[in-house]
């Protein structure tokens, strides 16, 4: 009886899960609004507090940074005097986020420039960050966090992760915002992350049913742009609310990824190949050392010698050409290269003839 009805049960599960209606993408998942976007930051500053890890005396610009830093302060030293193995130059990046406010915190990255060993320790003296225009956006300061450790001795060292490399979390403060008022908008512009006219068309046709009417139009293959409707002035950031939930069923390109240093390829399902004969064997060549005495007579007067004997082995793969018929999946092709007993880099050299035999029917990446 139990089985019975756990049979029942599945049946219903089943029928649950196939008469789902297919669920698409969130728009904001492959689209972003134009204006809203990231800024990227960068500054110099100087490490201070090294365990004589920090940049040597050969490094001028850190000296000359150090003597300007004391300046500033009203401290005039001697450049000679000035001993910089507990100072490391760093440059200074942070990303800003749209509508980022006065007095928000960000995070910081702090990367070597000169000859230090490590930045463990290290304290980051305030520095300003400023942007392309030159302007400053924010001040970063504080102690750095390099996740790992440098140690050792003389001919002796041990390294964790990389020590020359830092995060300050929360390291920089916010002093200018850049100025962008939403609600003041009276067209929005969607930019698609990958471009395709069809997933565009659709975007607009999505955006025109759920606000109705014809606000929504698909201006290229990346762009579409939106009235704003009465309702909704001085109430942008609503409707980008109301936009961005909306369902979308992205149109994907047919894609085949290779990576030649590693070996790796990734390929979707749905790649197919046309009618395609292959043929592959790889050439083995070794060559061998053994090293042969040789003996002088007696009474020559020669010395023994020893002398090196290479030998020489070519061998071929002996295989055999096959035929991939019309229409055949990428799966076909890989179940029936895995049972020859091909690899993933023969795997890559099979996948760039076939694309170059106009037979792969996808595009072919090459990273």
């Amino acid at each position: 009886m139990r089985s019975r009805y756990f049979f029942a049960l599945m049946i219903l599960l089943l029928t649950a899960i196939f008469a789902a209606p297919a669920q698409g993408a969130k728009l904001k998942d492959i689209a972003s609004f134009g204006g809203v976007r990231s800024n990227q930051l960068i500054g110099y500053g100087l490490v201070v507090g090294l365990n004589k890890t920090g940049d040597g005396n050969s490094m001028r610009s850190t000296t000359i940074s150090i003597v300007n830093m004391l300046q500033s302060m009203g401290i005039t030293v001697d450049q000679r005097s000035i001993k910089s193995g507990n100072v490391a130059a760093v440059m200074v990046t942070s990303t800003l986020p749209p509508f980022a406010r006065q007095g928000m915190k960000l995070d910081i990255a702090v990367s070597s420039i000169g000859d230090a060993k490590s930045l463990q320790g290290g304290t980051l003296v305030m520095c300003p960050l400023k942007g392309p225009d030159g302007q400053v956006y924010a001040v970063a300061q504080g102690s750095v966090s390099i996740g790992g450790f440098s140690a050792g001795g003389e001919g002796d060292n041990v390294t964790r992760n990389h020590p020359t490399v830092g995060t300050i979390p929360s390291g920089a403060i916010v002093e200018r915002e850049i100025p962008f008022e939403i609600n003041n908008l009276h067209e929005v512009t969607i930019a698609l992350d990958v471009q395709d006219f069809s997933t565009a068309v659709r975007v607009a046709s999505s955006i025109n049913y759920e606000l109705g009417g014809q606000p929504a139009r698909a201006i290229d293959s990346r762009t579409i742009t939106v009235d704003v409707p009465e309702a909704y002035h001085s109430n942008v950031a609503a409707l980008m609310a109301r936009i961005e939930k909306i369902d979308v069923n992205p149109e994907t390109i047919t894609r085949v990824v290779v990576n030649e240093r590693t070996g790796t390829v990734v390929m979707g399902a749905d790649v197919r190949i046309s009618p395609v004969a292959i043929a592959h064997g790889n050439l083995h060549v070794q060559i061998t050392s053994q090293p042969m005495v040789s003996q002088p007579g007696m009474l020559s007067g020669g010395q023994t010698v020893v002398t090196q004997q290479q030998s020489v082995q070519v061998s071929e793969e002996d295989v055999r050409l096959f035929v991939m018929p019309g229409q055949t999946s990428i799966g076909d092709l890989v179940t029936a290269l895995n049972a020859i007993g091909v690899s993933p880099r023969d795997l890559v050299a099979i996948l760039q003839a076939i694309k170059a035999a106009g037979a792969l029917q996808a595009q072919l990446d090459i990273m």
